[in-house]
């Protein structure tokens, strides 16, 4: 049954999660443009990425399981991507700092008969007060560049954060419960997903 999943998602993070649980799927980039609409609020993006994302890869291979997400930061309704460049990764771990953000992950699955489910999962981080050089000491270490909000809590990010309030899978990219849920809510039980092959 896995060699049916498929990740919608180039993200490096992800591919992690879904190993972790020992399963075997392939992965398959989608090719949808990230762009926020006007009016849309950071769950209602990421709730729409992850849908978008899913649909687009379920179009080319029917018949399959595929798995879209999309993980957007926030503060005060702000949502926040990936920086452009380090100036931009600055400004954005200024703004988180000392205080709690939103960290919201769209997650959509489309089974192999075309039923789709979906959803959208919130955690809370509360960042530690940082220093302008403990920002740039931070960006020295690489992590920033390619994630949301210019940090990563399963890296050197960790020290970062006070604390989380939620799941800590949806802060690195894949909200593992959300997701197993929405694939007993198509058809596949929790003792089938332990038996999924490996």
């Amino acid at each position: 049954m896995t060699e049916d999943i498929i990740l919608a998602s180039a993200s490096p993070r992800r591919r992690e999660l879904l190993a972790a649980l020992g399963w075997k799927f392939s992965v398959e980039p989608p090719r949808v443009e990230e762009k926020m609409i006007c009016g849309e609020n950071p769950r209602e993006l990421a709730a729409r990425l992850a849908a978008e994302k899913a649909d687009e890869v379920a179009g080319r291979f029917p018949g399959k399981w595929v798995v879209g997400a999309d993980t957007v930061v926030a503060v005060d309704g702000r949502a926040l991507g990936k920086p452009r460049d380090e100036a931009e990764a600055a400004a954005m771990l200024r703004l988180l700092s000392g205080r709690a953000h939103s960290v919201f992950t769209g997650v959509a699955l489309v089974a192999p008969d075309g039923g789709k489910r979906a959803g959208c999962e919130e955690t809370k981080v509360h960042f530690r007060r940082l220093t302008d050089d403990e920002i740039a000491d931070y960006i020295a270490q690489g992590e920033s560049m390619d994630k949301a909000g210019a940090y990563a809590v399963q890296g050197s990010g960790a020290l970062l954060a006070d604390r989380i309030e939620g799941c800590y899978f949806n802060i690195v990219g894949l909200p593992l419960f959300r997701l197993s849920a929405l694939f007993e809510e198509l058809g596949l039980p929790l003792a089938e997903q332990w038996r999924v092959e490996r």
